[in-house]
């Protein structure tokens, strides 16, 4: 099931009653089996895939932390890898793979067919993989004990508001927590609610609506002109925004309702001065498990400067792979391993030149200068990571610089197909985040909760406005997160 679905609006109320209500040693397993139906909604079959996923992890880890032996403790980390990724692999990378294999060979000149087996990829298999990876990999580094009780572990994977499209949690933050006594905390609820709410309104006011922008070029790109592919290129970078930190919102909603703090995982991303502060603030639980279990693995910055280089590039190219077994996402990837380099390289030259203009470090239009040529790298990046294709994202590119395509007369209606009263809805809705975006101000509090900063009359009518807004854009068709396909 979906935050945004008629039987989730059924399901977490009940689990927060029964929650609340149960004695205290009743949790685990209601909050288990919670979990385990959440998953279950989606595709029954595949509740052993990563039910065995969790058991060979926590035994992996339990040998790990048991073994004197360097070779053995070794030998099960690499076994739990071989599993765990080649897993992955096999439901998320081996058709395109082997697509990938067959047209290498008819490029060549031979013939060849493709072995397609159509799996269906589990939700949230990026997701949870990443999460036992890190267990397993902590327990081997010594820097978390093994978990004794299988049932609070096999929660730590499978916990539903983050299961499927994270934040990818670390067991030194959730797996404590999970064990905590709690009681019902009004102040909690309260945050808990107002975090939902923001999380839903960006979700349903935003990036649904802006999706339909969106499709309208991306879905026709060889009738995209110009000006419609940048407009909807600048929508499809606030609707991921909006998709992927509305869910975050409301998994950290329903999480601080039932006292667990979970960890934030956006903190305004397109305020970002630089494409590395970028990756500071977007998806902060992917970007911080790469450079901990890769980056640095590979040697980070503490080496020769072209294998600084090359291992900013592997991280990048190995995160656009992970979003999506398409070339599209690779490049995506590539792209922003790219900015990394050039930035790493221009970084002393940029220094100097302004150290000789004599622009402060603190200048409001260096800053303005900064974060708009940042938005422009990212942006293009988005291009690759929307097309629906690698010819989808050629086409657009060539109708985007087609010079005498630019000269033709504007039209939102000819660009967009859009009518006016879609132009003003989708107005209203960016207007309406921007306000909420003022309102509200994340990472104030040590768990990134959502705290006011105003408070009075106003505030309360404006929450209200979005409440009032969001009912009058709801529909009865469910929309999936973007997410959820990674």
């Amino acid at each position: 099931m979906t935050f945004n679905s008629l039987a989730f609006v059924l399901f977490y109320p009940c689990v927060l009653l029964l929650y609340f209500l149960l004695p205290r040693r009743a949790r685990l397993p209601l909050l288990l089996a919670a979990s385990y139906f959440f998953y279950m909604y989606y595709q029954p079959s595949l509740i052993f895939l990563i039910f065995g996923t969790t058991v060979i992890s926590w035994l992996a880890a339990w040998g790990i932390s048991r073994s004197h032996s360097l070779a053995i403790r070794r030998l099960l980390l690499s076994l739990t890898l071989i599993v765990c990724l080649g897993t992955l692999f096999f439901y998320k990378y081996f058709d395109f793979l082997m697509g990938s294999i067959t047209g290498l060979i008819r490029f060549f000149g031979g013939t060849a067919s493709p072995i397609v087996l159509s799996l269906v990829l589990p939700v949230g298999i990026s997701f949870y993989t990443f999460q036992t990876l890190s267990y397993v990999i902590d327990v081997y580094r010594g820097s978390i004990p093994h978990e004794k009780n299988f049932f609070y572990y096999a929660l730590f994977v499978s916990f539903f508001p983050q299961l499927v499209a994270g934040p990818i949690e670390r067991p030194e933050n959730l797996l404590p927590q999970l064990k905590e006594k709690y009681v019902f905390n009004k102040a909690d609820a309260v945050k808990g609610a107002k975090h939902m709410l923001v999380g839903y309104f960006k979700k349903i006011c935003v990036a649904d609506l802006l999706a339909e922008t969106v499709n309208l070029v991306y879905n026709v790109p060889e009738e995209a002109t110009p000006l419609g592919i940048l407009i909807a290129t600048a929508l499809f970078a606030v609707q991921i925004y909006c998709d992927f930190s509305g869910y975050t919102d409301i998994a950290i909603g329903i999480s601080r309702v039932m006292g667990i703090r979970l960890m934030q995982n956006f903190d305004h991303p397109y305020r970002a001065r630089t494409v590395r502060e970028f990756w500071s603030r977007w998806h902060i639980s992917l970007s911080s498990w790469f450079k901990d279990y890769l980056y640095i693995p590979l040697g980070g910055s503490r080496c020769a400067r072209w294998r600084h280089m090359l291992n900013l590039m592997i991280v990048f190219a190995v995160s656009g792979l992970w979003h999506g077994a398409s070339f599209t996402f690779i490049v995506w990837g590539l792209l922003h391993g790219v900015y990394q380099v050039v930035g790493q390289l221009t970084k002393r030259p940029r220094v100097a030149l302004r150290a000789r203009l004599g622009i402060s470090e603190d200048s409001r239009i260096l800053h303005a200068w900064q974060t708009a040529c940042t938005s422009l790298l990212v942006g293009f990046a988005w291009l690759f990571f929307r097309a629906n294709s690698m010819q989808d994202a050629i086409t657009l590119l060539g109708r985007f610089f087609n010079g005498a395509a630019w000269l033709l007369p504007f039209s939102l209606k000819e660009n967009l197909g859009l009518s006016s009263v879609a132009v003003l809805t989708v107005i209203v809705s960016l207007a309406l985040l921007w306000l909420m975006d003022r309102l509200v101000a994340y990472g104030d509090g040590e768990d990134g909760s959502a705290v006011l900063v105003r408070d009075g009359a106003f505030v309360y009518i404006v929450w209200t406005l979005l409440l009032v807004y969001m009912l009058l854009l709801a529909s009865d068709k469910v929309s999936t997160f973007i997410y959820f396909q990674f």
